[in-house]
């Protein structure tokens, strides 16, 4: 069993700040990557920002310059700062981890959401 717990969603106008957190617990093995996806009504899940386990990031160029990942491999936690917030950010944010099994396979497990909505 493996669970993603989010939190820190909420409401902020634009130009304001939140930080989402997420923690892992369960059989966690061999993590590749952890981070934060995003979806609104009618779109496809997006890539908002992930940590691989060699340090490498990966952000969505609508968040590069204003969002910070960040992970803490003991705890199995990962941290998202969202600043300079604009309405556009509006989405359910879920959180994400990677695990490799054998090989090139992995496992790919996902949060429940938390809704973060940026007012104009």
């Amino acid at each position: 069993q493996v669970q993603l717990v989010e939190s820190g969603g909420g409401l902020v106008q634009a130009g304001g700040s939140l930080r989402l957190s997420c923690a892992a617990s369960g059989n966690i093995f061999n993590v590749k990557a952890m981070g934060w996806y995003r979806q609104t009504p009618g779109k496809q899940r997006e890539l908002v920002a992930v940590l691989t386990d060699g340090g490498i990031t990966d952000y969505a160029d609508s968040a590069k310059g204003r969002f910070t990942v960040s992970r803490d491999n003991a705890k199995n936690t990962v941290t998202l700062q969202m600043n300079s917030l604009k309405p556009e950010d509006t989405a359910v944010y879920y959180c994400y981890i990677n695990c490799g099994t054998y090989r090139f396979f992995t496992t790919d497990y996902w949060g429940q959401g938390t809704q973060v909505t940026v007012s104009s």
